[in-house]
């Protein structure tokens, strides 16, 4: 059970499939607008109620932007989203009625949890950030910057805590929906709790305690192929910049595409722009608008990827292989950027609300200018596809069930 944007379902969508390969019967329940991500693997669908992107795109959602800082965004996202994970609640315990073991994305942790320990059932977690407090890093969703070792993990108990405000509503009301609360000789359920994203690009912190583990990345499935409008795009001249901003929306969609035609002209490149749930639009001989495409056939044609740093597109630039001009737009964006930064597979983020043409283009030349930097892409997309992220999952479960 997962609930947000396209990249809070898309890998769980790719892990159902391989753990219905192994011979699980696997249901995923997600925002019904999601369905199509689990078309063709095996993985049956229960659909929830919300339409995340009309959300964002709400008076409500739209407020977003006006907020300078993380916890000012988390903020505003919790009074959202409290009202949303309301009106999921009994489509979430519909849909744990014939379950053996809950498999709970991060998103919807605290919820999944109390529907788990309320049905007496195993649950798993798995979050796609590194959500459990450390002294390591601050908690991604409020930056980058360092608050200190008491102060870091001091933030991960703040985030862990808004969370659990956010549900405490939709927890309480799990007894109108048949789920009383247990007893003390059953009021704590079999857990694990496994990462979806590779120790290469987050180490595990030190100071974890034992059962945080990191899987590795679960990748949406792979299938279907590219338009043909795309594919003679792609074979009519060098390889293209990608530009998208996945599900992230922004304030003057039209100034933003604007800019971006302007930047990919400057640098002397073509491109490739996905309209995505921000409504990007650009044309052209040289540029072409594309809608949703399948990033592990696309990117890896591309000579870099401007993206809003979102775990999933982060997790899709890196396992193609190519360099990342990251343009984070808000919560855990920046963290991810950070990494991208780090690994020296991007440069210096560009922030969204610091984005212009000129800003653009420097970034898109150095990044495809850079040999090194692509070099360091590839070599690390190699250890990547070395690794298995389904199978600590699959562990799991057996651990489970004995």
């Amino acid at each position: 059970m997962t609930a947000g944007s396209r990249g809070d379902v898309a890998p769980y969508a790719g892990l159902g499939a391989g753990l219905v390969r192994a011979g699980h019967e696997v249901t995923l329940a997600a925002h019904a607008v999601f369905e199509p991500l689990a078309a063709g693997t095996g993985v049956r669908f229960h659909p929830l109620p919300v339409d995340p992107r009309a959300e964002l795109h709400s008076r409500r959602g739209r407020r977003l932007h006006d907020a300078r800082t993380g916890a000012g965004k988390l903020a505003r996202l919790v009074s959202m989203a409290r009202e949303a994970a309301d009106v999921m609640t009994e489509s979430l315990v519909d849909a744990s009625r014939t379950a053996d073991v809950l498999l709970v994305g991060g998103a919807l942790g605290p919820l999944g949890f109390a529907i788990a320990e309320r049905r007496s059932l195993p649950a798993v977690g798995l979050p796609l950030q590194p959500l459990h407090p450390t002294r390591e890093f601050v908690a991604p969703v409020l930056g980058t910057r360092s608050w200190g070792a008491v102060g870091n993990r001091l933030s991960g108990r703040a985030v862990a805590a808004t969370l659990h405000l956010l549900f405490a509503g939709s927890v309480r009301s799990l007894r109108r929906h048949g789920l009383a609360a247990p007893g003390r000789s059953r009021s704590r359920q079999l857990r694990a709790v496994l990462h979806g994203y590779s120790a290469l690009v987050v180490p595990r912190p030190r100071d974890w305690p034992a059962g945080l583990e990191v899987a590795g990345d679960w990748w949406p499935p792979d299938g279907g192929q590219l338009p043909p409008r795309l594919e003679e795009f792609l074979a009519a001249g060098p390889p293209p910049v990608f530009v998208g901003l996945g599900s992230a929306t922004v304030p003057d969609p039209e100034r933003v595409s604007r800019d971006i035609v302007t930047a990919l002209r400057a640098a002397g490149v073509r491109g490739v722009v996905q309209r995505g749930w921000a409504g990007l639009d650009a044309g052209g001989d040289d540029i072409l608008t594309v809608g949703d495409v399948p990033h592990s056939l696309l990117f890896p044609r591309t000579a870099a990827v401007v993206h809003h740093a979102g775990a999933g597109t982060t997790g899709a630039a890196l396992r193609a292989g190519v360099p990342s001009v990251p343009v984070p737009v808000q919560f855990d964006a920046a963290f991810w950027a950070s990494r991208l930064t780090a690994l020296g597979t991007a440069g210096a983020a560009l922030p969204l609300r610091r984005l212009t043409a000129g800003a653009l283009a420097d970034a898109v030349r150095r990044t495809t200018a850079d040999e090194a930097r692509r070099d360091r892409a590839r070599a690390l997309a190699s250890r990547l596809a070395a690794e298995d992220g389904i199978a600590p999952v699959l562990a799991a479960l057996d651990r489970l069930a004995r």
